[in-house]
Parts: C-alpha cells; sequence; structure tokens
C-alpha cells in the first residue's frame, strides 16, 4: 500500500483516484472545487481541503490540472511542503516547456518526477484501461509502475523528463488528422449513396482503417459504443482536442517542424469550438463537415 495524494479530482482525475483506493492504497484527494471532493469521497477517496494537508504523509503526489500554468503553480508550492524523496507524477497534458520546468523544480527539491499524460478518456479513467506515457529516469518509472497499473491497462516508458508529453501530443495529432479523414469519408459516402455500415463494412478491414474509424466510429450505428449513439456525448471533448492540437503547433513551431496536416486540423477544431461545440464529443466534428458540404466553407 502507497499513502497517495491526488491533486485534480475532475472528470479524469476523481475516476483515476477511485481505482487507486480500489487497488487498495492509501488516497487523500484536494480539488478546488467542493462537488469534486464530495464524489471522490463517496469513492473512498480521503478528502483534503488544503496542499499541505493532502500531501502530507503522502509518498507519491498525483496531480491531473487544466494546462501548464496550473501544474508549474502547484508544484512550485508542493516542493516547498514535501519532504526530498517525495515521488512526483503529473498526469496532465500540458506543453513540452512547462513539464520540463516541472521536472526542474522536482529536481532541485531532490524528488524524482514524471510527466505521464494518459490516452483512453473518461471510460478508460473509469474502467482503468488507460495508456500512460511516461517520461522520467527509467529507474523512477520502475518504481511507479505499480501506482500506474492501478489506473491504466498500458504503460510506456517514453524516454527521459517530458518524452512523455511529446509522445502524447504527436499521437493525439494524429488522432485529430484521422477523425477528420474518417468524418469526411462519411460525409462523400453519404452524398455518393453509401450507407454508413456499408463502408464501415470496408474501411475497417482495409487500408483506410485506423482507430477513429473502428473504435471511435463518428456515425451512429457501426460501433455502439462509440458517441455518435449517444448524441456525441463526450468522451473526449472538442475543447480538449483543441488544446492538444494546440500544444501540437506550438511543438511544431518551436522545433521548426512541418506539420501542414496538424496546422489544418487545428483550424478546423477551432472552427468547431467557435460554433459551440466545444462540449460535445470531438468525433462530432462530421457533423460540422457535413453542414458545410457545398457551402465553401473551409
Amino acid at each position: 500500500m502507497t499513502a497517495i495524494a491526488f491533486i485534480g479530482l475532475g472528470h479524469m482525475g476523481g475516476p483515476m483516484a477511485a481505482n487507486l483506493v480500489k487497488a487498495g492504497h492509501q488516497v487523500r484527494g484536494f480539488d478546488l472545487v467542493a462537488q469534486l471532493l464530495d464524489q471522490a469521497a463517496r469513492s473512498g477517496v480521503s478528502p483534503c481541503t488544503s496542499l499541505a494537508e493532502v500531501v502530507s504523509g503522502a509518498q507519491t503526489v498525483i496531480t491531473m490540472l487544466p494546462a501548464g500554468q496550473h501544474v508549474l503553480s502547484v508544484w512550485q508550492e508542493l516542493v516547498e511542503i514535501v519532504p526530498a524523496g517525495t515521488l512526483l507524477i503529473d498526469c496532465s497534458t500540458i506543453d513540452i516547456d512547462s513539464a520540463r520546468k516541472a521536472h526542474a523544480l522536482a529536481e532541485a527539491k531532490g524528488c524524482p518526477a514524471l510527466d505521464a499524460p494518459v490516452s483512453g478518456g473518461t471510460g478508460g479513467a473509469t474502467a482503468g484501461t488507460l495508456t500512460f506515457m511516461v517520461g522520467g529516469a527509467a529507474e523512477t518509472f520502475a518504481g511507479a509502475r505499480p501506482v500506474f497499473e492501478a489506473m491504466g491497462k498500458k504503460i510506456i516508458h517514453c524516454g527521459e523528463a517530458s518524452a512523455g508529453q511529446a509522445a502524447k501530443i504527436c499521437n493525439n495529432m494524429i488522432l485529430g488528422i484521422s477523425m477528420i479523414a474518417v468524418g469526411e469519408a462519411f460525409v462523400l459516402g453519404e452524398k455518393l449513396g453509401l450507407t454508413h455500415q456499408a463502408l464501415f463494412d470496408v474501411a475497417s478491414v482495409s487500408s483506410g482503417q485506423c482507430w477513429s474509424l473502428s473504435t471511435y466510429c463518428p456515425v451512429p450505428g457501426p460501433v455502439p459504443t462509440s458517441p455518435a449513439n449517444r448524441d456525441y456525448q463526450p468522451g473526449f471533448a472538442g475543447a480538449l482536442m483543441l488544446k492538444d492540437l494546440k500544444l501540437s503547433q506550438e511543438a511544431a513551431e518551436a522545433t521548426g517542424a512541418m506539420t501542414p496536416l496538424g496546422a489544418k486540423a487545428t483550424r478546423l477544431y477551432q472552427m468547431f469550438a467557435d460554433e459551440g461545440f466545444a462540449d460535445k464529443d470531438f468525433s462530432g466534428i462530421i457533423n460540422m463537415l457535413r453542414d458545410k458540404s457545398g457551402t465553401g466553407a473551409e
């Protein structure tokens, strides 16, 4: 059993903390939203009202926060109050620079640290089947594996500090691009008289096969568990996809990488959000593509 402090108990953090409890760990939780603390308490997490309280006695501290600025703000406080040797893990999806700064803060304190963003959405967080993409020292990763295994199914060491964030940003750029491609194909298929099922049956066993099609098909019917069957309730919200695509473009600009499709996908998801669909599942972008077909819109 490990004493774990979990900071950030939202749609992802709450279920992740609950799975740590189920695995037998002693988990304290902190969030600025009282309702989230109440929900976590019903899952067996001990609610705390301050950072100092939540990290008291913790061997491991996990953060799951919206953006790099939030992570750095919290970690700056953490390194002032946790003892050297405390393992610090950030599971947020943030920019590379902030991830490296967080590692530097931990190193200066004498705390091992890992950046470990996740893939799998709220369903994976609840089911304990997340994929963790982890950056940090190999020995630190090895020691933290039991903690990850309580929350996820696949735990991959991607390299040194910030490598986890790099893998997450690249993966989600692929995902954003491929979902647009699948959506475009279904819209074109509709105009050509193809049924959704016929296109799915062909593409899912042919060279067009991809996760966006076979697991998260953006039209109702072929994949009963996809958000398309529940009015595109997330899942993975369009706002989160836009955030990750923007991170990919920041990284591309910083490194000089040419990512024209990533840039185009970012613009399309910005349009999706601007038109009021930021809180819909990102696969719902097919509806925007359908609505704008024949209008001359970008």
